[in-house]
């Protein structure tokens, strides 16, 4: 089989990303970049790359993650090692990244990153701060495992990882506050749907029509808030004036929010005067 041939077969697949996905199979399977799947479209894979790509395109074709198929996702600036046991890093968190460093542009600062998943928001502000105090901290020990594990390839020493409920492990004051918690309602027909269907509901889903984590945090936040800290949260696209209200009502003020890349509220940011 071409290279050009094998992206033909992303009319296999269902979605808009179809193109995308298959390009990402062949490079994972001929070990090059995108480039070369334009540059070299008549180079013929051999037998063991034939066979790879299409065991590969079957999975996609049943629908699992192609990130979970690769076992890795690009976000931010690195490149991060995923698996089932937590989320898939998102193109839209990184919003969430952006907007944290605007809200913390100096040096020194002690930020803790809740249910840190891969490890990618934290690992994130951590190699473009390598001066920060950086804690992550997750309840699940495999995605403990996980973040430390993308921690040490990544050669990122300024983050500490470590396994709890939310603010369990943690201990002293931080400048921010930040988390893409759970925020899908339980009962939300789009978990039935795409990657969300390999994703582990806990990391998902929350009760409250998924405010409960995030009105849990935004209650215990300011006990852990240096004064003028900042609290971050990801959530839904359509609970951005629940959770400005819930920040505003515990205490918060300058409330700023921020559009994803769909044009969603998407990010909304509160500052604890103390």
């Amino acid at each position: 089989m071409r290279i050009d041939a094998a992206l033909q077969l992303a009319n296999t697949l269902e979605g808009e990303g179809a193109r995308v996905d298959v390009e990402h199979l062949l490079c994972d399977v001929l070990q090059q970049t995108r480039t070369y799947l334009f540059t070299w479209p008549e180079r013929e894979l051999s037998a063991e790359q034939h066979a790879r790509f299409l065991e590969l395109l079957e999975q996609r074709q049943a629908g699992v993650p192609v990130a979970h198929l690769l076992g890795k996702r690009a976000f931010w600036t690195i490149e991060l090692e995923v698996n089932p046991s937590t989320l898939i890093p998102r193109a839209d968190t990184e919003v969430l990244v952006e907007q944290a460093l605007e809200l913390c542009d100096s040096d020194n600062k002690r930020v803790v990153d809740l249910g840190t998943g891969t490890g990618a928001i934290a690992l994130a502000l951590a190699s473009e701060h390598p001066d920060w105090e950086v804690w992550a901290c997750d309840r699940i020990a495999e995605a403990v495992e996980l973040a430390q594990r993308n921690a040490e390839r990544l050669t990122i020493s300024n983050v500490q990882i470590v396994q709890g409920s939310w603010f369990e492990p943690l201990s002293g004051r931080f400048d921010l506050i930040i988390s893409n918690p759970p925020y899908i309602d339980p009962i939300d027909p789009h978990l039935e749907q795409g990657d969300l269907r390999f994703e582990p509901l806990s990391a998902l889903t929350a009760e409250a029509e998924g405010l409960a984590d995030i009105q849990s945090i935004i209650e215990t936040a300011p006990d852990y808030l240096n004064g003028e800290g900042w609290l971050a949260l990801e959530h839904g696209y359509d609970q951005a004036e629940a959770v400005a209200e819930l920040m505003r009502q515990r205490g918060f003020d300058d409330i700023r929010q921020r559009r994803d890349f769909g044009g969603n509220m998407r990010v909304t940011a509160g500052q604890w005067s103390g």
